[in-house]
């Protein structure tokens, strides 16, 4: 089982990123999928999720700026981020669970590499 995380880089503040989450080795349409974020030294926070059925859950902070959303069809979930501002500088992960699609990270077992995202004031 394998998650491939994609579309990280280099932006300026208000412009906008899209992150793409391909799980591959598992039958996706049952994971749900979420996304976290780290910055080093800081502790992995949670950014959003999304069930099976589509049902998504926000971290505050993402205050209408994110969009996550799902394509069963194509078997990846995308991350959408507008007015990103220096503080979404992170490298962003994306995790997968069959059975839960809440904040914390300890529930998710399956976990991909991240994409680093920088935004430049």
């Amino acid at each position: 089982v394998q998650l491939q995380a994609s579309g990280g880089g280099l932006v300026q503040a208000g412009a906008s990123l899209t992150l793409s989450c391909a799980p591959s080795g598992v039958t996706f349409s049952r994971y749900a999928i979420a996304w976290f974020r780290h910055v080093p030294g800081k502790a992995r926070d949670f950014v959003a999720s999304i069930t099976s059925s589509g049902g998504t859950l926000y971290a505050e902070f993402v205050e209408g700026r994110f969009t996550i959303s799902r394509d069963n069809a194509k078997k990846a979930v995308s991350l959408r981020m507008d007015s990103l501002i220096p503080e979404d500088t992170a490298t962003y992960y994306c995790a997968a669970d069959a059975f839960y699609a809440g904040r914390s990270m300890i529930e998710y077992r399956i976990w991909g590499q991240g994409t680093l995202v920088t935004v430049s004031s």
